[in-house]
């Protein structure tokens, strides 16, 4: 890989560099870098103990950065927190002695020391990221701060950049942070919609045995700014052409090169590294739920996701280190967003950009072929077009990662597809396995996984009694395990929302089943795992067969092999039309969805889903459900009555007052709000 373009390494030291040995440390420590992205930790450690510079330092950093990230355990914050305070305080320093000594530059087109600026912009990003996740609103707040001043730091760059690119005649070439026109990023951006939340879900379980080779996965980086708050506000740019059916160019790919900077490993290294911070920082902000708002007030400006996605998209065409963590972060947001949403373009900017995708997935695979992250991404691009039988055998036959958070991964998104398509057995072996490799939700895993017997003591009952009840048995010890592992993890003092839900199911069927004298697993209501199913927005990923074996589990319910169906109240019944409802919309029948959501859900008034126990998000979710519905109907007519009432239904949602999971849906009717108002927009 990068080996061959470092010569002969020489230990980096901690005194000003000359412009050679500027270049040589940062290849050095770009190269033990790369080791991260293939799953070799232990490597990329050695190799950055060699040496000393700013750029090795922020190295180091990262490595503890990802530790913590995906570790969040006290310890490793605390490791990470000083790692980064000292990678900053190398950074500030080579940056003031790069300034005063402009001969030592070697950068053909950023102010002297800039190189270092960028250092510092990254170890502020992941400071901010890591005070996140102390699970303190101070150290948060004070996280959000730091943002912003990385963003001063990364905004003075791409306008030296844009200055030069001009006096070269290559146009702006890359995103003025405070343009509020139509440029060549909204131009190109090949966006979509796609996150997931999945992969952001992991953390290391505790072990005593842990060492060094410990870390995992790519850097989810933010980056914001200062006191420019008045001219942040204008930061998102307005696409002013139609956006309806616009073929969106990849001119995007014509952007500068490697061959534009001479080949200066320095100026190769900035550009990269800005657009990839600032395309992350873009994106994230613009997905940030409404719940944390007044945080994201501190931040100062607004998300945009094409732009982002674009600085990300030439990020990514750089063969270094800045390069693998931008392509990971767009696979990972193609793969996981569009997936997740919705409602989402079907033309032009917005549309999932599926071979541009596959075409950068086989770079990366070939570039770093011992990392399990490229074959992660690979299978939910398999989930993605249907086919989660063959995501599940390609994760099966792929050989575990060292790394135990990638196996993690590897492992959730195995159990996910396995849910899919029903597959109980494989699912809730898979989600007990992830409670041995992370420490994020144990009460949530343990909660599918004791919803994979419930579906099994089910489907046994009438024809397999002893083995129905061994399923009964298995199902009561995994759920019982749920509510001790509530509440252990918190993300900004705020307890997760999936170990509130599950919380409370459990409480909900504990009550029934004293109050109707019956066993606990016959208090269970409508189907546990599809009702997971419709959160992951499983059914998206579900070819025809799997969806009507999904209506035949469902049916279960309200049929004679349920003698208590009849004491359910309104809340349960709701529940059972919303996911029939969904389903039936995703087998292509919007008229009858619609139907079963406004007789059985809809007609009744809120105030009656709300309090104790009850589901209070089938209402809401209901109202979102019509919202598509009439999306889809759109999408085959192209009736403008159909656009409209899309909107109205997601307006009606968006007002909706708190309930379950109601962050999980906002993101969905917010990616589907801007779909919908560009739509009119284009066609009106």
């Amino acid at each position: 890989m990068l080996r061959g373009l470092l010569g002969n390494r020489h230990p980096a030291s901690t005194h000003s560099l000359s412009a050679l040995d500027e270049s040589q440390a940062l290849e050095d420590a770009m190269y033990a870098a790369s080791f991260m992205i293939n799953d070799d930790m232990d490597t990329a450690e050695v190799e950055l103990a060699k040496g000393n510079s700013a750029f090795h330092k922020l190295g180091k950093g990262v490595v503890t950065f990802l530790r913590a990230t995906l570790g969040f355990e006290r310890e490793v914050m605390k490791e990470a927190q000083a790692r980064l305070a000292d990678a900053e305080s190398t950074a500030s320093d080579y940056m003031y002695k790069a300034q005063k000594n402009p001969s030592s530059s070697s950068s053909n087109i950023y102010a002297p020391g800039q190189e270092y600026a960028l250092c510092l912009a990254e170890v502020r990003i992941m400071g901010a990221m890591v005070g996140v996740l102390t699970e303190s609103v101070t150290e948060s707040i004070k996280g959000f701060y730091k943002l912003r001043q990385a963003y001063i730091t990364l905004d003075a760059m791409l306008q030296e950049e844009k200055k030069y690119l001009a006096s070269i005649g290559h146009g702006s070439g890359t995103a003025s942070t405070m343009e509020s026109s139509t440029s060549s990023l909204q131009e190109t951006a090949q966006s979509s919609s796609n996150v997931e939340e999945s992969e952001d879900e992991f953390f290391d379980a505790d072990d005593d045995t842990t060492d060094a080779k410990l870390t995992p996965k790519y850097l989810g980086r933010l980056s914001t700014d200062a006191d420019v708050a008045g001219d942040m506000d204008n930061m998102t740019i307005k696409d002013e052409k139609p956006a309806r059916l616009r073929r969106v160019s990849s001119a995007w790919e014509e952007g500068p090169g490697m061959d534009v900077f001479g080949g200066n490993p320095i100026d190769g290294f900035i550009h990269s590294g800005s657009n990839m911070c600032f395309g992350i920082i873009l994106i994230m902000i613009s997905l940030i739920p409404p719940a944390f708002n007044t945080l994201v007030r501190i931040v100062g400006f607004k998300g945009d996701r094409p732009r982002g996605l674009a600085m990300l998209w030439q990020a990514s065409k750089f063969h270094n280190i800045n390069g693998a963590f931008a392509g990971l972060v767009l696979l990972g947001y193609y793969n996981g967003f569009s997936g997740f949403c919705d409602i989402l373009p079907q033309h032009g900017t917005g549309v999932y950009p599926i071979k541009r995708c596959t075409a950068l997935l086989e770079t990366f695979r070939a570039r770093y072929p011992k990392s399990r992250l490229w074959i992660l991404e690979q299978a939910r691009m398999l989930s993605a077009a249907r086919k989660p039988e063959e995501a599940v055998e390609l994760l099966k036959n792929t050989e575990d990662s060292q790394l135990r958070q990638v196996l993690a991964l590897q492992w959730f998104e195995r159990s996910l597809n396995n849910m899919y398509f029903h597959n109980y057995e494989e699912c809730s072996i898979g989600f007990q396995k992830c409670v041995t490799l992370n420490n994020w939700s144990h009460s949530l895993y343990y909660y599918i996984a004791g919803a994979c017997h419930v579906e099994l003591y089910r489907e046994l009952k009438g024809r397999d009694a002893p083995l129905a009840l061994e399923h009964a048995k298995k199902a009561e010890q995994l759920l019982r395990k749920v509510p001790e592992h509530i509440g252990k993890k918190k993300i900004m003092a705020r307890q997760l929302p999936f170990d509130t839900f599950v919380g409370r199911k459990i409480q909900k069927w504990e009550h029934r089943a004293q109050d109707w004298k019956i066993d606990f697993i016959d208090a269970i209501g409508v189907s546990p795992v599809e009702e997971m199913i419709y959160f992951w927005n499983g059914y998206k990923r579900m070819r025809p067969e799997h969806l009507e074996s999904s209506l035949n589990k469902l049916a279960w319910s309200a049929s004679a092999s349920n003698p208590h169906w009849s004491k359910e109240a309104l809340d349960e019944q709701a529940l059972l039309a919303v996911l029939q409802g969904t389903v039936t919309r995703n087998l292509g029948r919007t008229k009858e969805a619609r139907q079963v959501l406004q007789n059985e859900v809809l007609s009744h008034p809120w105030a009656e889903f709300k309090g104790g126990y009850k589901d209070n998000w089938t209402c809401p979710v209901a109202t979102y459900e019509m919202a598509v519905s009439y999306w889809n109907d759109y999408c085959e007519t192209s009736e403008q009555s159909d656009l409209n009432e899309s909107l109205k239904w997601l307006d009606k949602v968006a007002a909706w007052e708190a309930y379950d999971l109601d962050a999980r849906i906002g993101m969905r009717v917010k990616t589907g709000a801007e779909t919908i108002k560009k739509e009119i927009e284009a066609t009106s």
